[in-house]
């Protein structure tokens, strides 16, 4: 009787030793042949972009006036698929409702990833996910093993349409009896979906700084930036004790889960604290207390990778300026439409400093306790995420000066670091960017959106044969 064998999980007979990144065979070899899941990544992501940049040069009926040119169609691509929302020119102004809508579906596109919606392809198709399409779902198994891969790559889409959907109807229901029943469905769903997707677009030339005394609004906004940067496996987890704790059923959360949930709301609420008393009597003057404390928490949440502003920035003092830099470093969490070095990537940071601190020898939380490897892979990514920043900022520093008391070092690290954490906020120097620095901002805007993931996916890669000797210690005088 010939012996069966289960899919992908063992070995025919002769087929020698394979890795984690081995190739399907059949109809998924020829286009994957020899691509990893971090080139793919990256792959779908330039023909987005490339795609985008297409559009927006040749598809009639996009603008009000004359169309873009090449660089500045590229930079606009490029934000609107990283969800970045840095603008060359308003949206509002120079683009056609058709325009506005191509752009969302760019940010759509590059919020969710090119490669969920073609898992919801594959799984609607009623075909089996391979190892390789569950690694592209953004799930991690050592993380939360207890959570489908092939459910979550089905939520990751359900979650996103609805939450957009509720969305666009609060901000059409509010904003309705100002803008008309007519004219406010467009920029509802237009504002819904770029917030949820922390993206920065918006259909008003001064973003939100119209609503800064409709605490409404901002909250609802809020909401969805939070939702769209907190990550889908915490969202699957939460949703998953909501529903279950009605048949007397719980799951446990997560260490991921735990850690991006808490430093989330230490981020938020210790932001909110400190842009009140530093702006209370500055951007934020004039206002009453309720629109004050308002938008220091709208300030707080857009910080980290949204976009969106209810004030200027360039009025803003260098405290706060300097504030939402570390926020706009720290960014969103993994598997979320956010940027930036991700809540989990701090955490891991701070914890191992409290651990050598307490002379601990492992990071632990919630009496759990972090394997080094995961460790060194938050210490590798904050050290090429820094160099990237210190590269471009110097780039900028080199390329693009500014007249007058504007010639300042924070005006150019600000735009740095909005643009590789796919932010989206600026005190005025985007448009007034050379060619060059243009295209420097373009390159952080990519390698914000996929160097820090395709780097993380390249640091858990071990390949066959690799890494199975090591070199003598000899020790290194440090400080």
């Amino acid at each position: 009787m010939a012996r069966r064998y289960p899919h992908s999980d063992s070995l025919r007979p002769g087929s020698g030793p394979r890795s984690r990144w081995d190739v399907p065979q059949g109809r998924e070899a020829g286009l994957w042949q020899g691509l990893t899941p971090p080139q793919m990544f990256v792959g779908s992501f330039v023909l987005l972009i490339a795609a985008g940049t297409l559009g927006l040069r040749l598809l009639p009926g996009l603008y009000v006036g004359e169309p873009l040119g090449w660089i500045d169609a590229m930079f606009t691509a490029t934000s609107a698929v990283c969800v970045t929302g840095l603008i060359v020119v308003d949206t509002a102004t120079h683009f056609t409702p058709l325009g506005q809508a191509f752009l969302l579906l760019l940010i759509q596109l590059g919020g969710l990833g090119m490669l969920a919606f073609t898992t919801l392809i594959i799984v609607a198709l009623g075909r089996r996910l391979s190892l390789r399409a569950e690694m592209l779902a953004g799930t991690s198994r050592d993380a939360a093993p207890h959570i489908d891969t092939k459910r979550l790559a089905l939520d990751v889409v359900r979650f996103t349409l609805i939450l957009e959907a509720i969305g666009a109807t609060a901000l059409y229901l509010l904003w309705a009896p100002r803008m008309g029943w007519v004219d406010a469905l467009w920029p509802a769903t237009f504002h819904s979906v770029s917030a949820f997707c922390n993206a920065g677009f918006s259909t008003f030339s001064d973003s939100l700084v119209g609503f800064q005394a409709a605490p409404a609004t901002l909250t609802v906004v809020i909401i969805l930036i939070i939702a769209g940067g907190i990550g889908f496996l915490p969202m699957e987890e939460i949703g998953l004790n909501w529903f279950g704790s009605r048949r007397k059923f719980r799951v446990r959360m997560s260490l991921h889960s735990r850690l991006v949930l808490w430093t989330s709301a230490i981020l938020v609420c210790g932001g909110w604290v400190l842009f009140i008393m530093f702006e209370w009597d500055n951007c934020l003057s004039g206002m009453r207390p309720v629109d004050k404390f308002y938008n220091g928490l709208f300030m707080s949440v857009t910080a980290r990778t949204a976009g969106f502003n209810s004030v200027d920035y360039a009025s803003a003092s260098d405290s706060a300026n300097f504030l939402t830099i570390l926020l706009m470093m720290i960014g969103g969490s993994p598997g979320s439409t956010a940027g930036g070095l991700k809540t989990t990537t701090f955490a891991l940071i701070g914890l191992l400093a409290w651990s050598r601190l307490r002379s601990w020898e492992t990071a632990s939380f919630a009496g759990r306790s972090v394997p080094d490897e995961t460790i060194q892979r938050a210490f590798g990514l904050l050290a090429v995420a820094v160099a990237v920043v210190v590269a471009g900022v110097f780039s900028l520093a080199a390329t693009e000066p500014l007249p007058g008391n504007d010639a300042r070092f924070l005006v150019r690290m600000f735009e740095a670091v909005s643009a590789f954490c796919t932010v989206g906020l600026s005190m005025g120097m985007t448009s007034e960017l050379s060619t060059t620095g243009r295209g420097t901002v373009t390159l952080l805007m990519f390698l914000g959106r996929v160097g820090p993931l395709t780097l993380a996916a390249a640091l858990v890669t071990r390949r066959p044969g690799r890494g199975r000797f090591r070199y003598a210690y000899e020790d290194v005088v440090v400080g």
